[in-house]
């Protein structure tokens, strides 16, 4: 890179700001994703939004590519770093800027821990609603990036759902506000277009947060299951019943198994578990949790345990939340996926899932957001052995796949980013593409900002764009394919 580029990002951030030194350049070189890698030219560490518009001009003024990344865990490639262009790490960024309860609100830098917004006003009552398994360690401008939900999402929606406003930086260095500290702004809504766009518009420097008053009973079952499809069914009989829970978690015996291994939650050894979690009022949630056990019991859950106080219901959830972890415990190495399905089709897609693990010879563990149908296959492999890690990308290709052949879709939260570029055309006609394309470019003409992300190209994929066509999958015709 230009000597004369360095000096000037020096300038901007400071020598110690400036991460040029290829040994320490490894440590951003993937997200959480590990099997796409690609090393920067150079990594910033700005510490105020006037140093990342500094960085941005300098970038546009030089027609260099950049990246915005947060805490890297991401699981998309979506902050995968240009080998030629600038990494802009947003980890100093982590400041508390305003908290206000009267109106039910905060205002954080993007390099706030997603969980760090709850522990600043928990002792106030309130609380912050989108929870990914990662909380404790992901930040809330990686959040913003992939729109994140979390176990919670079934009630409380996605981050778009909780974000009033932000600061933004523009890929030609200005700076804009967008939304405000009220509910809804007039105008176009360009506040939830920047929202999941996969830092693909913009670098996010300042997001001011709705909050939510802590609910005055919180009740939480874990049942299980001898079967995947009665665990399935359940799920969707508490939902066609008229019952929204703040959570349906459900994880399969693989993953049960790698939880217990780690962390100890004391879950049974069960072909499935449904993790089931109301809250509201005391009223409405006694009534509502004899109904959830009652359709449990009609699927013949058993086992069922019902947290007696937070540090059982704490376990619980630290079994849940470690599922991913936890792998690590029984593989060398998985690709997460992540699609979505419509609920009433999750017996089927678990056995199309079952039928391609048997076929592949790869193990698949199954943890997801059960209530919205946002699965998360883990496809196990190891490195060692010569073309498995190539295999388990086919298997989660596959697993895609089926999503869409039930009318779903490519992510629910991870995002797109460099790793499913190319099967965007799966769901999109060319139309459709073109026109995400023409937003993109009305924010950023020059392509600098988070480049090969998200689209396709003939590099990446070379599907021919066109409207998605479901296609059957005969079991007979599964080896070839894979």
């Amino acid at each position: 890179m230009d000597q004369l580029f360095l000096l000037e990002l020096e300038d901007i951030v400071g020598v110690d700001g400036v991460v040029r030194d290829q040994a320490e350049l490894i440590t951003y070189e993937s997200d959480g994703l590990v099997s796409h890698r690609s090393r920067p030219g150079v990594a910033v560490l700005p510490e105020t939004a006037e140093q990342v518009q500094g960085v941005v001009r300098l970038c546009h003024r030089s027609g260099v590519p950049f990246v915005a990344r947060g805490q890297g865990t991401g699981l998309s490639a979506g902050a995968l770093p240009h080998p030629k262009g600038v990494l802009i790490v947003m980890t100093r960024m982590n400041r508390v800027l305003d908290i206000d309860l009267a109106n039910r609100r905060i205002t954080v830098e993007p390099g706030v821990m997603n969980l760090d917004v709850t522990r600043r006003v928990s002792g106030d009552g309130y609380y912050y609603a989108p929870d990914p398994s990662s909380q404790s360690i992901c930040s809330i401008g990686g959040n913003f990036a992939e729109n994140s939900g979390g176990a919670h999402c079934l009630k409380y929606g996605f981050t778009v759902h909780h974000v009033l406003g932000a600061e933004a930086v523009l890929p030609d260095g200005e700076i804009v506000h967008l939304g405000g500290d009220a509910l809804d702004s007039p105008g176009l809504d360009l506040l939830g277009v920047l929202v999941g766009s996969e830092g693909t518009l913009a670098v996010v420097t300042k997001v001011t947060l709705g909050l939510l008053r802590c609910p005055e009973s919180v009740r939480t079952l874990l049942a299980a299951f001898d079967s995947t499809d009665s665990a399935g069914n359940a799920v969707s009989d508490i939902i066609s019943a008229g019952i929204i829970p703040a959570a349906i978690e459900m994880m399969d015996r693989t993953t049960i198994r790698a939880a217990e291994a780690a962390v100890h939650p004391g879950f049974p050894d069960a072909e499935a578990v449904l993790i089931v979690e109301l809250d509201g009022s005391e009223t409405e949630v006694a009534a509502l949790f004899e109904q959830i056990e009652t359709v449990c019991s009609q699927n013949k859950g058993w086992g069922v345990q019902v947290a007696r106080d937070e540090e059982q219901r704490g376990r619980i959830w630290m079994g849940r939340k470690a599922a991913f972890a936890a792998m690590g415990r029984i593989t060398p190495s998985y690709y997460v996926q992540d699609g979505v399905i419509p609920r009433s089709t999750l017996p089927e897609v678990l056995r199309r899932i079952r039928e391609l693990e048997q076929d592949s010879g790869l193990t698949i563990g199954n943890v997801f957001h059960a209530g919205d149908g946002n699965l998360h296959p883990l496809v196990c492999y190891d490195d060692g052995v010569e073309g498995q890690a190539e295999l388990a990308e086919r298997v989660a290709s596959e697993i895609l796949s089926y999503c869409l052949d039930v009318g779903g879709s490519l992510t629910g939260e991870h995002g797109i980013g460099a790793d499913k570029a190319c099967h965007m055309p799966k769901m999109f006609s060319e139309n459709d593409l073109a026109t995400m394309q023409l937003v993109r470019t009305a924010f950023d003409p020059g392509q600098l900002c988070n480049p090969d992300k998200l689209f396709p190209t003939p590099r990446l994929c070379g599907e021919v764009p066109g409207p998605y066509r479901p296609h059957p999958v005969e079991a007979a015709g599964l080896a070839e394919r894979l």
